[in-house]
């Protein structure tokens, strides 16, 4: 009987009943949603949205998972057809499974959560459902029961809440997540684990840009020699300033002369090279980020790594010690989740691609 999430009512002679002693460590109020801990939109958008490694971490991993095929046997044989198969070969009108596993990938490496609704038939909510739908884990909230266990899930969208209490025999939301040592609802993302990195990453890419933005050199200082020690009034400094952003900041302006009068003098400044570390900073952020998502740095381009002997080796070791272990437990969590459904003894397999080393 897949995910037990519902406790038996207590009776005058509680039955024999396995459950973990330290359930009540859990304190939570009981039918209220739990929310993430986190801005899981802001970590989103610095990350996934404004970092190139980031983001190409994110979409490798989840394409390349995506793709590895799956198969279902019964007791033990496998099936070419199968209400099973077809499921999820069209588990929705807009997505095959390739593009549905990507989008399912995709949020758990984000987020450390993913969750997907098996939409039932109305007729019979025990048989197999019609449709399976990926759901954002920043809309969805988990809501402990007894003992801390989730009995239900809530979805908020457009100021509207919906609840999908966790039938014991077909629940609707199957939720994946992270392992996270420290919450008992949430899972930890690789994002977030790499959120450090990423932020050194973007930093080093803001240097880089201004620095273009100032005509991709050092800029320097207008020093005024005026007499008796005079200071500029506030109109000529007002008005140096201006002339200096409009007519000698950007790339449009790099290399124009500099006309200075009435005791200007230019004095060019430029950096140490303690200061121009930030390009070795960037690149060794980005392999940090690539370790937080276990991809080798060397199937993102980056400089400066020579841990694998070629790039067919480093390929290998992506999908035997990345890939892998996430389609099995992912494939294993979805089997265990909606195979009873279509029969005692229907199972979900994973078709392991035959890897080479050469």
């Amino acid at each position: 009987m897949p995910f037990p999430f519902r406790r038996p009512a207590a009776t005058a002679t509680p039955p024999e009943a396995k459950a973990s002693a330290a359930a009540f460590a859990t304190f939570h109020p009981t039918g209220r949603p739990v929310w993430t801990p986190r801005d899981l939109g802001a970590l989103t958008r610095q990350s996934y949205v404004q970092n190139a490694i980031a983001h190409r971490c994110v979409r490798l991993l989840a394409q390349s998972a995506a793709v590895v095929p799956l198969g279902v046997a019964v007791s033990g044989r496998a099936q070419e057809r199968h209400p099973f198969l077809a499921l999820l070969t069209r588990p929705n009108p807009a997505q095959d499974c390739c593009a549905l596993l990507e989008t399912l990938f995709g949020h758990l490496q984000i987020a450390g959560n993913a969750y997907l609704e098996a939409v039932p038939d109305p007729a019979d909510p025990l048989a197999p459902p019609r449709e399976l739908h990926v759901l954002r884990p920043d809309r969805m909230r988990v809501i402990p029961g007894q003992g801390g266990w989730p009995e239900g899930y809530e979805y908020r969208v457009g100021g509207r809440a919906h609840r999908f209490a966790q039938i014991e025999d077909a629940p609707p939301i199957l939720h994946l997540k992270t392992f996270h040592p420290l919450d008992d609802h949430y899972g930890l993302s690789p994002l977030e684990a790499a959120a450090i990195p990423v932020d050194i990453h973007n930093a080093a890419s803001r240097w880089n840009k201004a620095l273009l933005d100032n005509a991709a050199r050092p800029s320097g200082a207008v020093v005024y020699n005026g007499p008796d020690g005079g200071t500029l009034s506030d109109g000529q400094y007002s008005r140096l300033k201006d002339e200096l952003e409009a007519r000698h900041q950007g790339a449009m302006n790099a290399g124009r002369p500099i006309l200075l009068e009435g005791g200007l003098d230019w004095k060019p400044m430029s950096f140490s090279p303690a200061d121009m570390e930030f390009q070795k900073a960037k690149d060794s952020a980005a392999r940090e980020i690539a370790l937080a998502f276990g991809i080798p740095p060397m199937l993102l381009g980056l400089p400066g790594d020579a841990t694998y002997a070629n790039y067919a080796e480093a390929n290998r070791a992506f999908h035997v010690q990345t890939v892998m272990p996430l389609v099995r437990k992912t494939v294993g969590a979805l089997g265990h989740w909606l195979a009873p459904r279509f029969g005692e003894d229907v199972t979900l397999e994973m078709i392991e691609p035959e890897l080479s080393g050469d």
